[in-house]
């Protein structure tokens, strides 16, 4: 829920305690860089009216695939993100 900077901070911070949570921390990391790369370009497309669509899908996909990591992560499973682009491995 804190756009990149949150999953960056706790991968570089636990990176090294857990191989779970250095993989989780990637995949996390990942999603949420394609998040932020799909919104701008959401953004520099929005006078042309398609980018407030772009906008909302990536807002609300954010979030929903946030909740889902967050749960399967609690119950210990590893989660792979579906919309991500493997920028860090």
């Amino acid at each position: 829920f804190t756009g990149f900077l949150g999953p960056l901070i706790i991968w570089l911070v636990k990176k090294d305690t857990s191989p779970f949570i250095d993989h989780q921390g990637k995949e996390a990391l990942n999603f949420q860089l394609t998040m932020l790369i799909i919104a701008l370009v959401g953004a520099l497309t929005i006078c042309v009216f398609v980018g407030i669509f772009i906008i909302i899908a990536v807002s609300i996909c954010s979030l929903v695939f946030e909740i889902i990591a967050a749960i399967e992560a609690n119950k210990g499973n590893a989660y792979r993100y579906p919309i991500s682009i493997r920028m860090i491995r």
